[in-house]
């Protein structure tokens, strides 16, 4: 009943949930039941490819309920992606023990070869799957807090807003990039064993990381969609549209802005939590500011103020994404571009507007 009611006139998150739910079962069912010949087998590749477009799809949830329900740009939500796999880096980092290159119990191979002698006191506590979590939820989050508890009530808004949140993902990377942070320089954290005692190359491990990917993408959809139909949503989207309107009748602007905009750092910093165990290895240029810009562009391809159509976004740019980097690795950027200007002039509310006037036709 309380699903019912969120979902409640959101047809396409209805067909989006029903969606994921029967890939959720098919992917794990063809890659451990179908042989490995067989034309409908999923390889374990695959399964981690598709459970990586999850996080990512996670990621662009998140970045669409502050921009299209609240109307913030960000171009800074690589930064909460990124410090939620760092943290959970560090973790698998801690997991590694005694099985690295130079056999040091304590010590990851980087802080050895640098001449480490002890861990920093940040890595401490990372040895147990609870307080990673906590971390991977805290630190993002705690950031986002700081910044627009300082940004937002000093009324920084539009591009300005949007530039320094690039300015603050930009900061981070040219920090972490330095060895003495203690987060490996140039070339991150890699080389992961296991996770809970369960070995990472191992396919049913992998398989449950991609249905652990499905879950929080299901969650954060409900909590994404819960948020906007509550009136904490409707001040949002009134924000949005009217700030100082808003601002003029007593709702307290900046608090609005700064609870939304937290609990979207903390959905970031959980898909990056998921994508790092996936993938193997997380470093700087995750923070990467045309990463966040590119996030806005999935959002922006698939359908602003959706929800699901920032899903669609996230998957269909990062499946071309896939496609081009191998078969055609120079065309890749100019498909992109290509792409978000003819969504941009054609299709202004994505294709999530596409699915939405198709839904309307058929009624």
């Amino acid at each position: 009943m309380f699903i019912q009611n969120i979902l409640k006139n959101d047809t396409g998150g209805k067909t989006f949930l029903l969606l994921l739910l029967a890939v959720a079962v098919i992917v794990p069912v063809f890659n451990l039941l179908l042989p490995a010949d067989h034309p409908l087998h999923f390889s374990t590749y695959t399964v981690t490819l598709l459970g990586k477009y999850l996080t990512y799809a996670l990621l662009a949830i998140a970045v669409d309920l502050v921009w299209g329900y609240l109307g913030i740009l960000s171009l800074g939500h690589g930064a909460f992606f990124a410090l939620g796999g760092y943290a959970m880096g560090i973790y698998l980092m801690r997991q590694i023990g005694d099985r690295g290159v130079y056999g040091n119990p304590e010590l990851p191979d980087f802080m050895v070869f640098l001449n480490w002698e002890s861990l920093p006191w940040f890595w401490l506590g990372f040895d147990h799957f609870w307080f990673a979590m906590l971390m991977v939820m805290l630190i993002p989050g705690l950031l986002a807090f700081i910044f627009g508890w300082l940004a937002f009530r000093s009324r920084v808004t539009g591009v300005y807003l949007s530039i320094i949140t690039q300015a603050l993902t930009y900061a981070l990377m040219l920090a972490f990039y330095r060895n003495e942070m203690g987060f490996g320089g140039n070339n991150g954290l890699t080389d992961f064993k296991d996770i809970l005692g369960f070995s990472l190359q191992d396919g049913g491990t992998r398989i449950g990381l991609f249905l652990v990917s499905a879950l929080a993408l299901a969650a954060g959809y409900l909590a994404c969609r819960a948020i906007v139909n509550s009136r904490l949503g409707r001040v949002s989207v009134a924000i949005r549209d009217a700030e100082n309107r808003v601002r003029f009748i007593g709702y307290r602007v900046d608090h609005v802005k700064l609870w939304v905009f937290t609990f979207s750092a903390i959905l970031a910093g959980i898909a990056g939590a998921l994508y790092v165990p996936q993938v193997g290895i997380i470093n700087p240029n995750e923070f990467s500011p045309l990463n966040s810009i590119e996030i806005v562009i999935w959002v922006a391809i698939g359908g602003r103020a959706t929800l699901y159509g920032a899903v669609m976004g996230a998957l269909l740019v990062n499946y071309a994404k896939s496609y081009f980097t191998a078969a055609l690795p120079e065309v890749w950027l100019f498909a992109l571009g290509a792409l978000f200007v003819l969504v941009t002039i054609f299709l202004a509310k994505g294709l999530a507007g596409v699915f939405q006037r198709f839904g309307q036709n058929k009624a």
